[in-house]
């Protein structure tokens, strides 16, 4: 791999996605959203897997003006995609021999990829006698194993044991640290973008919705996609957003008086464990979580279909302006 000097995107895929980024070598970039909110059509056009119009310079080379087989890039799907009538160490060293490596050296990579990710005992294996866990890690291998300047994940933890998915999670990570590449991450999950990305980037029907650290999305959410995902309610008025925590909202069964300046009465659609509390969405306009003791949901028999009344204080509330991108 050569030290890529970084990644300049101006593209669209038309109906699906327009997208423009820059983003620094060594960087990892999280990207999220809704489904169809485009993020799969975005990675799978740096591929070269759709068509696309537009630039995608990488290291001063336009990916879009490259065919596919010839990009400095690795892929990993969410169903891995491995070749069943081979190894695990053979699909590793399948990319450095078609590139032309000699065997014994691909071999080695890919030997030394499947070390690093906890399963050189199982080189042996083909697809269908490894877990779910071990196939992906396989993938993940196998597209590292080409030494690519641009590696892209498109929901790799998907479908997969949350347990066993923490460990890939570390595992990643890991090597991401050291990685002098750029990666791209497509994600339902907040914690990928806490714990693996130095970038977030908010697609929101097709579009950039907001970009910015892990901390500055979160922080300051601009869609009800990332809210939810950071576990916060979002209120927008004009080019103002409102937002506040599930353990700042008083639920009753009656309107409440006193102070709280915020009001919404509606019907419980859910309520669901979380950590030490029961979790409750609401459907008020919009729909809001609220986070009760086990007790309280008890007492009150907030069970779905029950009415309820949401309030907020004034003081437990944050507001900033509307902005895409908080750089």
């Amino acid at each position: 791999m050569n030290p890529s000097s970084g990644l300049h995107v101006d593209l669209s895929v038309p109906g699906r996605a327009q997208v423009e980024l820059d983003v620094a070598a060594g960087s990892v970039v999280a990207v999220i959203g809704p489904n169809g909110a485009g993020k799969s059509s975005f990675v799978r056009a740096l591929a070269g897997l759709v068509p696309a119009q537009g630039v995608a310079v990488l290291d001063g080379t336009d990916l879009l003006r490259v065919p596919a087989r010839d990009r400095q890039i690795g892929l990993v799907f969410q169903d891995q995609l491995l070749f069943p009538h081979l190894s695990a160490l053979d699909n590793v060293a399948f990319g450095p021999r078609a590139r032309g490596r000699s065997r014994k050296e691909a071999d080695r990579r890919a030997q030394e990829l499947l070390d690093v990710f906890g399963i050189g005992d199982l080189s042996h294996r083909r697809p269908r006698e490894l877990s779910g866990g071990q196939a992906q890690r396989v993938a993940i291998a196998r597209a590292l194993a080409t030494e690519p300047d641009l590696l892209l994940l498109d929901e790799p933890f998907a479908g997969l044991d949350v347990t066993v998915a923490m460990a890939l999670r570390i595992e990643l990570a890991s090597h991401l640290a050291t990685y002098g590449g750029i990666a791209i991450l497509v994600t339902h999950e907040a914690i990928d973008a806490l714990t693996l990305a130095d970038e977030v980037l908010v697609l929101d029907q097709g579009r950039v919705a907001q970009r910015g650290t892990p901390r500055e999305v979160a922080a300051r959410p601009a869609t009800d996609h990332v809210a939810r995902l950071v576990g916060v309610n979002l209120l927008r008025d004009d080019d103002t957003f409102t937002t506040f925590s599930p353990r700042d909202v008083t639920v009753s069964l009656a309107r409440p008086e006193g102070s709280a300046r915020l009001q919404w009465s509606g019907q419980v659609a859910s309520a669901q464990p979380h950590g030490d509390a029961v979790r409750l969405l609401v459907e008020t306009s919009p729909p809001l979580l609220a986070d009760v003791t086990p007790q309280a949901a008890a007492e009150l028999g907030l069970a779905p279909g029950r009415e309820v009344w949401l309030s907020v204080k004034a003081t437990a509330v944050s507001r900033y302006g509307a902005d895409a991108d908080d750089r």
